[in-house]
């Protein structure tokens, strides 16, 4: 084959690219892993990286398009959507032959026994698992500085972070160590991070996609969703994870609809009778930098431009998503985290005294300090005396949040808003002060309360940082497409094609140079 450059690859033409003969799945699982090879001791997307695994997907892609050959097939008919696609996953998620480390020392060495579904669904289209991505311990923070293994690095600046929770995920898609990935979003914790790294970035509707196989940190917020570089690629890949499961009661039994349609018609139709609401009162709000209402105010203009309707909303309940969030979660997560005892799995210490010190001390040491914090403000919540003073009040202001959404998306088919109030921050500058940081999700938290989908992609680059600014686009319930449209309406528009300023010329591959590695 010609020289070719990975990192500029899309999923769909690595896909093509396999299917064709222009290359193997298993000639860009190599210079995937050669790339990362190359960058990881910078970033630090990856808390473990699976060459063995990889390889293996990889070959039998090839086997089955050349086995689809030998039938008399088209490979097109035969290989999944993702076929030959490098993938990331977060480390939450389970899949066999990996650890399932959550960033935390409690689960240091914990190897799956079972797979994650949205995890199996990836791979089972074609993916190819390069490894388990880094994030903030337990899901617990908005920009991967907590993890148990050191901080994840932005591509774009490695002095800073690269969003959370789901932070390694979104700085393996945008270092093109990976074409696509899976995050988990909590409270924003794939669509913050999508932003600061200039990735595309998917919280599907709350049931969508199953929670089986992930590890919980809030049960009634968290979803399984993809990063990429483009909305085609981010809607190939939900489309693959997707649809009900019996294993997960709460997956919902909506088909799946058409997603890489739907994209396709955004990006070359346009959004002409697109009714696209910009959400006043949170972009006035306190703490949005400048330069991002700037972009988001340039969005609507690019849609109007494109055919849209555009007006503005409100959301008022909204402004009280940032204090239900951290009563609800918390709550949530202290009971989830109950398991992690020293005595089923995991962390356990030394010569305990006996079955409550074992369970003290294996807790003390094995949870990191923001985890700590949260199971504290979770079980304070939850306690007698206090559970409707604040659990109480929080649900009625989610009730209320979801209200507001619903009254919208009577007028609306879209809304935007930022997806981070700033971009990327440095490493350190908002850890010693847990309130500051909190503020990073402001935006995305009301998302997840609510229940609907939303994606941010990259509305440009600051122009006094040169950093990536996000867009939120949010939807109505499993309006999926809708926001796909929308989203690739703006992608095509704007034609956003930077790239973090990292050099790594021996990622280009050719078949001798790979025979050469072999």
């Amino acid at each position: 084959m010609s020289e070719f450059d990975v990192s500029r690859l899309t999923g769909a033409h690595i896909r093509e690219g396999v299917v064709t003969g222009q290359f193997t799945a298993r000639e860009v699982a190599e210079a995937t892993l050669a790339r990362v090879e190359a960058l990881e001791p910078t970033v630090h997307a990856f808390n473990q990286v699976t060459p063995e695994l990889a390889l293996e997907a990889a070959d039998a892609v090839d086997s089955s398009r050349a086995q689809a050959i030998a039938d008399g097939l088209d490979p097109r008919d035969v290989l999944g959507a993702l076929a030959g696609v490098p993938a990331g996953i977060k480390d939450n998620m389970n899949l066999v032959g990996t650890r399932t480390t959550c960033s935390a020392k409690i689960l240091e060495n914990y190897e799956s026994v079972y797979d994650c579904t949205a995890v199996r669904r990836l791979l089972d289209a074609g993916a190819v698992p390069i490894g388990k991505c880094n994030m903030d311990e337990f899901a617990f923070g908005s920009s991967t500085e907590n993890s148990a293994f050191g901080p994840t690095h932005n591509p774009w600046d490695l002095e800073r972070v690269p969003g959370g929770s789901s932070g390694g995920s979104a700085a393996c898609v945008s270092a093109s160590m990976a074409t696509i990935s899976l995050g988990s979003d909590t409270g924003g914790s794939i669509r913050q991070p999508g932003a600061l790294t200039g990735t595309v970035a998917v919280k599907p509707t709350y049931g969508r996609v199953s929670r089986y196989g992930c590890v919980a940190f809030g049960s009634s917020l968290d979803q399984i969703g993809p990063f990429a570089r483009t909305v085609e690629d981010s809607a190939a890949a939900l489309a693959a994870i997707a649809g009900a499961d019996p294993m997960d009661a709460t997956s919902a039994q909506q088909a799946v609809p058409n997603y890489v349609r739907a994209a396709a018609e955004g990006a070359t139709g346009g959004a002409k009778g697109l009714r696209v609401g910009i959400v006043t009162d949170l972009l006035q709000a306190d703490g949005c930098s400048g330069e991002v209402r700037a972009a988001v105010e340039n969005a609507a203009r690019i849609y109007a431009d494109l055919g849209a309707e555009v007006g503005e909303v409100t959301l008022p309940a909204s402004a009280h998503g940032l204090s239900a969030y951290y009563i609800i979660g918390p709550a949530e997560a202290s009971s989830n985290l109950a398991r992690f005892d020293g005595i089923r799995y995991g962390h356990r210490v030394e010569d305990p005294t006996d079955v409550l010190d074992l369970y003290m001390r294996s807790r003390a040491e094995g949870f990191g300090p923001e985890s700590i914090r949260r199971i504290m403000l979770g079980t304070y919540a939850l306690s007698a005396g206090y559970y409707e003073a604040y659990y109480g009040q929080a649900q009625k202001a989610r009730t209320l949040i979801k209200q507001d959404f619903e009254s919208a998306f009577k007028d609306f088919d879209v809304l935007l808003t930022p997806t981070s109030p700033t971009v990327a921050f440095k490493i350190g500058e908002k850890s010693a002060d847990p309130l500051e940081m909190y503020l990073s999700d402001v935006y995305t938290i009301p998302v997840n309360l609510a229940g609907i989908p939303a994606i941010s992609v990259p509305a440009g680059l600051c122009p006094s940082s040169g950093l990536p600014i996000g867009l939120q686009i949010m939807a109505d319930y499993f309006a999926e497409e809708t926001m796909f449209m929308a989203a690739a309406a703006f992608e095509a528009a704007i034609e956003f094609d930077a790239r973090p300023p990292l050099r790594y010329e021996s990622a280009r591959g050719t078949r001798a140079a790979q025979e050469e590695r072999r």
